[in-house]
Order: structure tokens, then sequence, then C-alpha cells
């Protein structure tokens, strides 16, 4: 295979048994070649200067002393072109809010099929997040229009309150839905209601799935620590 068209993926997990088994993965998968491996983020963030140029980092969540979610804000706050997947066993709500707040880009369970793996690769090397109903093109060029297209039609389908609600929802104070009304100057009911509308108008069924919603469409940005 020609090398002009490989991505360069960085591999973090302190599993060395679990790391083997991913790096064989990734690199039969086609189009992508592990080329930096590394037990924690420590050990990764020393590594990286005088690797080569990285594109994804796939981070294991739960590592000793630098963990995923460490790692995964250091690098978008140090290397924000290097599009970082979280990894874990640990699909909790709370995990996937965190991650995707540190600035993970997808959010993947490790006993996810090969197929499913190599399409979210493929979308976060494509589009900049996980998103397979993105995926209706081998060009990523088109991808990214698409992309775009349906960022504009979504933003313009959110009302003013609803904006103003959908940031206040994603914010890492974890506002109760009174403390959101006391800062919208609103009822706790009318808050519900834009949650509802919200909710019901883009199919999101959580929290977790409002954040990552948020931040997959650029409503609520990563901010650097």
């Amino acid at each position: 295979m020609s090398t002009d068209h490989i991505t360069p993926v960085a591999l973090v997990d302190d599993h060395t048994l679990v790391r083997s088994g991913l790096v064989g993965l990734v690199n039969r998968l086609g189009g992508y070649e592990v080329v930096l491996e590394a037990e924690d983020g420590k050990e990764f963030s020393q590594s990286l200067s005088s690797a080569p140029p990285i594109q994804i980092a796939i981070v294991d969540l739960n590592m000793p002393i630098m963990d995923g979610f460490a790692t995964i804000a250091w690098l978008h706050r140090t290397h924000p072109s290097i599009k970082s997947i979280a990894l874990t066993f640990d699909g909790s709500e709370s995990a996937v809010i965190r991650a995707i707040r540190s600035g993970a880009r997808s959010f993947l369970l490790k006993n996810m099929k090969p197929d499913r793996f190599k399409l979210a690769l493929d979308q976060v090397r494509d589009t900049g997040y996980f998103a397979n109903d993105l995926l209706n093109s081998t060009e990523p060029d088109t991808i990214i229009s698409v992309y775009e297209r349906e960022q504009s039609r979504i933003l313009q389908d959110i009302t003013p309150k609803e904006l103003a609600f959908i940031k206040l929802a994603c914010s890492p104070a974890e506002y109760t839905y009174e403390e959101i009304g006391d800062l919208m100057l609103t009822k706790p009911s009318t808050v519900e209601t834009h949650r509802k509308h919200v909710f019901d108008r883009f199919n999101l069924k959580s929290k977790a799935g409002l954040v990552i919603f948020a931040y997959r469409w650029g409503i609520v940005k990563v901010e650097a620590e």
C-alpha cells in the first residue's frame, strides 16, 4: 500500500496486551498506521515531540500517572491539530460528557466491532467527529461540505432561547434547571419546555446526547484549560 494516504495514529493504553491487539487492528484496517505507542499520558506527552507527525490519538481513559481525560485535555490545549478519540470499557453518561468536554472527538468502547471502529476513525479523520450519518461520500471534501450544510441547518433551527439553554445545560458548572431558569430569567417549567423542544427536534435521549450534539455541531466550544 502507498504511504501517501496513510493516517498516522498514536495509541495510548496502559494494558500491554490490549494495546498490542489494538495496534494490530488499526494497522490492518487500511489507511492507518500506529507510529507511536505509550502506556500512559505522561509517556505520550514526553514522546510526542520526537515522534512522526500524528493526526489521530486513541487514548484510554483509565490510566495511571496521567489518565486519558488529562491527556486529551493536554492535547487539545497544546496540539489542537491532533484529533483525540477516547477509548474505554466505561460507557457511562458521566464518562462520555467528561471526555467530550476534555476535547475528545469520539468516544468508543473497547468491545466495538472492527467495522465500526474503522468507521469512527474515518469520520474523525474526515469530518472532525464520529458522525456516521454524515458518511455518505468517499470524498473528504464532500463530507466536510455536507457537515457544514448540516451545521448551518441545525443552527438555523435553534431559537435564541434554546441556544442559551443548550449552552447552560452543557456548562461544566452542571446547572440545575432551576439555576438555568434563574440565569435565563425564566421559570423552570419554561426551561423544561426548551429542553423538550430541543430533545424532540434533534432526537436526543439524554444529557450526554445533548452534550455530544452541542460539541459536535460547534454550539459549544471546548475551552482550553
